[in-house]
Order: C-alpha cells, then structure tokens, then sequence
C-alpha cells in the first residue's frame, strides 16, 4: 500500500512541474497608424472617447429610457448572455480531468456452472450453482504530464472571455440599432410635419387661384397645375407614415415587446436629437481595447493557440492511477467479514502506438484554425479602423452638406414669398409660384434627411469606436 502512496504522490508532481505541450500563446503585434486618415472637421478630437453611454450625448430622455430597456429585455443579448454561461460550464467540463473519478458499483449474481463441462470431476466436487454478492468502488486518476488539460483548461478560459466580448458586441450593435430607430422615426415624424405644411400652404394657393379664375383674372390652367401640385404633395405622406411604423414596430422587438407596442408612446412629436459640438475620437490605437469585436477575435485565436497543445498531447503516452476496493461473497452472511474484502491498486500507460496518422492530421487541423483565427484576428483590425474612417468622413461632410441646405432651404422660402407677390401683382405667371412652392418642399425634406443623416453618422461613429459597452463591464475585461 506504501507504494500506492508514492505513486500517487509522483503524479501530483508531474502535475505541478510537468511542461504543457504546444506553442505558449503571445499576442499578436499590431500596428496602429499614429492618427485617422479622415480630418476631423466635424467637431471630432483626438480626445479619449468617455466610457459612459454615448447616446446620452444626444440629450433625449427617451433614447435613454429605449436603450436601458433593451439592454434589459432584449432576446438576442439574453441569448448571448446564455452562451457565456454555457462557455463557463464548459470550462468546469475540461478542469474536471484534472481530478481522479470515482465510480461505486453494487451486483448481484446467480449462476450455475455446466456440470458436462467438468467431467474430470466427481460429482458433488465442482458446486454447479452459486450466489455471489459484490460491491466496491473503482477510481482513476489520469495525470496530466504533458499538459493536455491544462491546455484544454487554457482555450475554455479564452473561449469564456471570446463569448463575454461577444456579448458585449451584441450590446453595442443593440445599442446602435435602438438609437438608429428611434432617430429614424423622429425623422418620419418631422418630414410628416413639414409635408402638412405645405399640403396646408398649396391648399391656399389653390384656393387663391380658384377665387382668380372666378373673377376671370387667370385661367383652369392655373388651378389644374395648384391641384396637381397638392395631390402629389398629398401622396407623400402614406410613405412616411409607413416609415414611421415600422421604425416604431422595430424598436418594440428590439425591446422584446409586441412590434405595435411603442407606436402610442412615440407619437407625441419631438425633435430629432441633435449632435454634440464635439465628439472625443481617441486614436487608432485606442480601437484595439474598445472594440469588443476585436477583443473577441484575439481570444479566438488564445482559444485556438491552446487547442494544438490539447491535440499535441495525444502523441505521448497518458499515465494514470488505477485502483478498487470491495466486498465479494458467495452469502450475505459472512458478506461484512475481514475475507470477503478485496482491492487492486497500481499504476497504469496508455500509449497509442499506431492510429494512422490521426494525431498528426488533428494536429494539422489545429494549426490551419489557429491560422484561420490569426487572419480572422488581423481582418477585424482592419475592417474596424475601416468603419471608423468611413464614420468619421461621412460625420464631416454632411455636416458641410447640412450647412448649403440651410442656405438653400431660406432661399426657396424667400423665392416663394417673392414669386407669390409677382403673381398676386401680374407680373409673373403661375408657373414660378409652383416652381418655388416645389422647390421649398424639396429642400425643407432634404433640411430634415440631413438633421437624421448626421445623427445617424454620429451612431455609427460611435459604434465604429466600440462605445457603450465598458459603462457595464470595464472590470470583467481584465
């Protein structure tokens, strides 16, 4: 038995001192340009982007109230939330190998020998029937000398950290896609707006031409062209009421309610939330940390790094430590009694010798993942740093973009107020009037587009630099 307890404590030593077969992950190295290739000549810094909501920036009570409810009740974050859970059981799965297990077993068994199979035998010699009652317990212990569990134990923590990053991920696009929403229907809301108004202003006008043609000073031409004009104006709002329910539609799932459960709540008016005069964009080198995308590829690769160590292992032999202890008798009477005990202990290698080169072929497979999570790793870099400089551009230039149709927008109402004035004093036709009233309408709707297009450039900056997630959970990263 002395020998047993040296054996066992030789393999808690090659437990503790034993090498980890496989290449030790290090982290990729890379590269980050020292700024944005993009001017930041929206409003934009090299400033450290805050940590805290960036939708809050916007000022707007019910974007907040819509995104902290998401977070709460959206299905797709409850569903990443389960696969972290489902990563950490994973892990307690591969830590178990590093323990011995124990089974416990109880039988009971009648059985009659062929007294034709012993005939040597006189009769009465050989007892052809018998009852025989066991019960004991079984362990064994395989010793990780190689370091195949510890190696697999590594990948399940680089996979339980891949799947937080990917929750994470998950916040940050349900972060933008609720913000995204909810600008688009205020914008719907704002163009409806703006179209009675002017379904308001071209019912005057053809009332006016309508009270002309009576007294005989213009002609059916002029009210045909106003009533046109009207009813083309008239037709854009199905449109935009459609566009306004379904953003409204989609903010209730995204919420994890019925689609038409937000539309009531939504339809008080209230402008489109402004941007901020300035918005913090740090560095590129910034983008590594923030981007839960990116920290989720770079623990695929640990994960993937550790699994050809787990594969590696199997080309060498695997120690354990075997045993079992019972009782065994042919009567329950003497059952509990010194001779009816039994037991086996040792140790035991497992050595597979031949398998046709199914080792080395996993082995094989291993490192082509282990590429395939490096070029995965890299291609997120670059396909972050890429949404970011696209953000930033578009940021900027509709902001310049927004600023000519301000211009514009106050031109086409002068013109209106001037090409009216004329006709009322006949000295234009009414053409000019529809030509204005037109071009006031397109450029108001055009006014509206801009004031959603650069809110929704601002998301998708934010987005792009990975905001929003490190308000609830800057410590599990570490």
């Amino acid at each position: 038995m002395k020998s047993v307890w040296n054996i066992a404590a030789l393999g808690i030593l090659a437990l503790s001192t034993g090498c980890a077969v496989g290449p030790n992950y290090h982290p990729p190295q890379t590269g980050a340009p020292a700024e944005w290739s993009s001017p930041l000549a929206g409003g934009e810094t090299n400033g450290t982007p805050a940590d805290a909501g960036w939708w809050k920036t916007f000022s707007d009570p019910e974007l907040n109230s819509l995104v902290a409810r998401a977070a709460q009740s959206n299905l797709t974050l409850h569903a990443a939330a389960a696969r972290v859970r489902e990563a950490r059981a994973a892990r307690g799965v591969a830590a178990a190998d590093f323990w011995p297990s124990a089974d416990a077993s109880a039988a009971y068994q009648n059985e009659r020998l062929s007294a034709n199979g012993f005939p040597e035998f006189p009769p009465g010699i050989v007892p052809f029937g018998a009852e025989i009652y066991q019960a004991g317990f079984d362990a064994t212990w395989e010793l990780d000398v190689f370091g195949g569990t510890r190696r697999a134990v590594e990948a399940a923590n680089a996979a339980i950290a891949s799947s937080e990053f990917g929750e994470r991920d998950v916040l940050v696009s349900l972060q933008g896609e609720v913000a995204r929403n909810y600008i688009e229907a205020r914008s719907f809301q704002k163009r409806l707006a703006i179209a009675r108004q002017n379904i308001a202003a071209q019912q005057d006008v053809l009332d006016l031409t309508r009270d002309r043609y009576k007294a005989g000073l213009s002609g059916d031409l002029d009210v045909q062209q106003a009533s046109a004009l009207l009813a083309t104006t008239r037709a854009e709002l199905p449109p935009l009421e459609t566009g306004f329910r379904q953003s409204a539609y989609r903010l209730g799932v995204l919420l994890g309610l019925p689609p038409g459960a937000l539309v009531e709540e939504l339809s008080g008016d209230a402008p489109i939330p402004a941007a901020p005069p300035e918005v913090p964009a740090g560095l590129p080198s910034d983008l590594l940390r923030r981007r839960p995308d990116i920290r989720r590829a770079e623990r695929d690769l640990a994960a993937a790094n550790a699994r050809i160590g787990v594969a590696t292992a199997d080309l060498f032999p695997k120690f354990s430590l075997t045993g079992d202890v019972g009782l065994q008798s042919v009567g329950t009477s003497d059952w509990f009694t010194g001779g009816s005990r039994f037991w086996t202990a040792g140790p035991m290698v497992q050595w597979r010798i031949f398998d046709a080169g199914r080792i080395r072929a996993n082995i094989r497979v291993q490192n082509a993942r282990q590429e395939q999570a490096l070029a995965g790793y890299e291609q997120s870099v670059l396909s972050a740093m890429e949404d970011v400089e696209n953000a930033l551009t578009a940021y900027a230039k509709e902001q310049t973009r927004h600023e000519s149709l301000v211009a514009a927008a106050e031109a086409s109402r002068q013109a209106l107020d001037i090409s009216q004035q004329l006709y009322q004093n006949g000295l234009a036709d009414f053409l000019r009037v529809l030509d204005s009233q037109r071009s006031l309408y397109a450029s108001q709707d055009a006014l509206v587009q801009s004031d959603r297009d650069v809110a929704l450039n601002l998301v998708a900056l934010y987005k792009a630099l990975g905001g929003g997630w490190q308000a609830v959970g800057q410590q599990a990263m570490r």
